[in-house]
């Protein structure tokens, strides 16, 4: 999954300070709905990537079942919050 592909289709541009509010949160709705539906693991954890960098915070403990994709979200948020 391409970022800019992803910010396009749920928020209809790949800007996101061009996004109001409203449909902010229409967009992380449907990506909410998306990852709940999705079954293959590469673009469950895109989603997933995407939506906590936009500060939607998952349970990793019933995002993945899999403890090696919460080790590999736990990595994924050390890295993020490290980044300035």
């Amino acid at each position: 999954m391409n970022f800019d592909d992803q910010l396009r289709r749920y928020f209809g541009t790949a800007d996101l300070s061009a996004v109001h509010a409203e449909a902010m949160g229409a967009g992380i709705e449907r990506m909410r709905v998306d990852f709940g539906l999705e079954t293959d693991r590469g673009r469950r954890f895109a989603l997933w990537a995407v939506l906590y960098m936009l500060g939607t915070h998952l349970d990793l403990e019933s995002a993945f079942e899999d403890e090696a994709d919460r080790n590999s979200a736990r990595d994924f948020m050390e890295l993020i919050d490290r980044t300035p």
